[in-house]
C-alpha cells in the first residue's frame, strides 16, 4: 500500500471510530434493575412507555425480576457505578438519610388526592435535596404503585391491629418494612419477592402486604383467602439515575430524561388507579374474601406507634404538620 492509500485508510478508520464515539454520545446506555417481573403489565409500562419516550435519544437496558441486582441493594449497586437507574423504596434510604423515614410512615396520606398535592408541592424540595446530597443520586419522581392491603392465607376475620397477632406477614427486608410489619400489629416476616407466592403456598408464611395489581400479577389469590383493605400505605417508589450517570448528560439529555419520567410517573399512575378499581370484582370472582376493616382502629394504632418510635427522632421539624395542612 502506498503512503497515500494508506493515509487514506487511517482518515477512513478515524472517521469510522469518531461517528462511532459520536454515536455513543448520542445515546448513552442507562442501564435499569426492577423487582418486578417482566411479565407484569407495569413492565410495559416501562419498557414501551417510558423506553419508548427515550426513543433512540439513549439505550435503555432493562432488568425485571432483580435478575440483575438483589432488592435492597440497587442504592448501593448505584453508588458503586454497577448501575444507572432503579425504581427505589424509601426504606432503601433510611440507613443513609434517616429523614426520609417519614414518607415510610404507613397512613401519613389520606387518600391518592392527598399523596399527589404532597409530591407536586414544595414542601418535600429540602428532603429530596438532602437525599440526592447524600446518597450521590438524582431523584427524577415519585411513581404511584398503588396501596397496601393485607392479603392472607385463613378465614380469621382482621377487623383491628390486635387479630393480626400472631400472623407471619411476609415483608421485604430491611428495618423500617420490618417496622410497618410490627405497627400493623403482625409478626414481620422478612422475604424475598420473588419467594412470596412458594411461602404462601407452603404455609412458610400466613400473609403479604401488597397493592392489589401486584397480588394479581403475582398469582397471590391463587395462594390465600382474603384481602383486607386496610390501605396502610399508598407507595410511591423513588424513580432515580445516579448523579454521576445524570453528570454525565449534556442539558439536552437531562431535559429528555427528566420529561419522559414524568411521563413515567403519569403513565404509571393512571394504569395502577385503573387496575384498583377493577380489581375487588376479579379477586371475589377467584373466591377471595374482601372487606374493609375498622380503618381507624388501624390508623390511630399505627400512627401512635410510628410518632413513639425512633423513626419519628429523625423526621424533619416541622414537616408531619406541612404535609397534614396539605
Amino acid at each position: 500500500m502506498n503512503q497515500t492509500l494508506r493515509h487514506l485508510a487511517a482518515g477512513t478508520v478515524l472517521a469510522l471510530s469518531l461517528g462511532t464515539s459520536a454515536s455513543a454520545q448520542e445515546a448513552p446506555s442507562l442501564i435499569y434493575s426492577d423487582t418486578v417481573a417482566a411479565a407484569d403489565p407495569r413492565s410495559a409500562v416501562l419498557d414501551e412507555g417510558f423506553a419508548g419516550c427515550l426513543g433512540e435519544a439513549f439505550a435503555f437496558e432493562p432488568y425485571h425480576g432483580a435478575t440483575l441486582v438483589k432488592q435492597g441493594t440497587e442504592l448501593t449497586a448505584m453508588q458503586r457505578g454497577n448501575l444507572d437507574m432503579a425504581n427505589l423504596a424509601i426504606f432503601d434510604f433510611y440507613n443513609q438519610v434517616p429523614e426520609t423515614s417519614i414518607l415510610g410512615t404507613a397512613y401519613l396520606f389520606r387518600d391518592i388526592d392527598h399523596m399527589r398535592t404532597v409530591y407536586d408541592s414544595e414542601v418535600l424540595d429540602d428532603l429530596v435535596a438532602l437525599m440526592e446530597e447524600k446518597t450521590n443520586i438524582k431523584v427524577l419522581g415519585f411513581p404511584y404503585i398503588g396501596t397496601r392491603h393485607v392479603n392472607i392465607r385463613g378465614d380469621k376475620e382482621i377487623m383491628t391491629p390486635a387479630d393480626l397477632d400472631g400472623i407471619k406477614l411476609r415483608m421485604p427486608g430491611g428495618e423500617g418494612w420490618q417496622f410497618l410489619g410490627e405497627a400493623l400489629g403482625a409478626n414481620p416476616t422478612p422475604l424475598a419477592f420473588t419467594e412470596v407466592y412458594t411461602a404462601l403456598q407452603t404455609g412458610a408464611i400466613d400473609g403479604q402486604d401488597n397493592p392489589l395489581p401486584t397480588d394479581k400479577s403475582m398469582k397471590f389469590y391463587e395462594v390465600t383467602d382474603q384481602i383486607i383493605l386496610t390501605g396502610h400505605r399508598m407507595s410511591n417508589n423513588v424513580f432515580a439515575v445516579s448523579m454521576s450517570k445524570w453528570d454525565s448528560l449534556t442539558p439536552e439529555q437531562q431535559e429528555t430524561l427528566q420529561s419522559c419520567a414524568d411521563q413515567f410517573e403519569n403513565d404509571m399512575a393512571e394504569y395502577v388507579i385503573g387496575q384498583e378499581n377493577e380489581l375487588v370484582s376479579f379477586f371475589e370472582g377467584e373466591g377471595l374474601k374482601i372487606y374493609e376493616p375498622d380503618k381507624t382502629a388501624f390508623r390511630d394504632h399505627v400512627l401512635e406507634v410510628y410518632k413513639a418510635s425512633k423513626f419519628a427522632e429523625d423526621w424533619p421539624e416541622g414537616l408531619l404538620e406541612k404535609i397534614d395542612e396539605l
